[in-house]
């Protein structure tokens, strides 16, 4: 006989339904503006590989250099910050906050290189 020992996670009334928690994801327009940058970078040859994660207190858009490393980048959205220092961060792959706020353009400049007249 084997015990149940996730019976917290169980919804009381649906049997042995798990309970259904909404995860945090991006808008179609945050991922737009995300995902354009995204396509630039690698137009450049700077970035080559992306990962998108969905968990139940953030969303997190990875962003790799090459497929076998860690993200160099990770942009997050935490909603639980959005009243405090913002729900949008950008981070390191040291894991160094680059920038913080409430507005996504303005935390993805710290990534966006623009071309610049040499």
């Amino acid at each position: 006989m084997s015990s149940m020992s996730g019976d917290t996670d169980l919804v009381e009334g649906r049997g042995n339904a798990p309970a259904s928690v909404p995860n945090v994801t991006f808008t179609r327009l945050e991922l737009n503006r995300i995902l354009n940058l995204y396509g630039r970078m690698v137009a450049d040859g700077e970035w080559r590989d992306y990962a998108i994660d969905f968990l139940k207190d953030r969303a997190v858009f990875s962003i790799f250099r090459r497929a076998s490393e860690v993200p160099i980048y990770r942009v997050e959205k935490d909603p639980r910050l959005a009243r405090k220092q913002g729900a949008y961060s950008v981070i390191a792959a040291s894991g160094q906050i680059l920038r913080r706020g409430h507005e996504l353009d303005r935390v993805l400049l710290a990534i966006d290189r623009k071309l610049e007249l040499v």
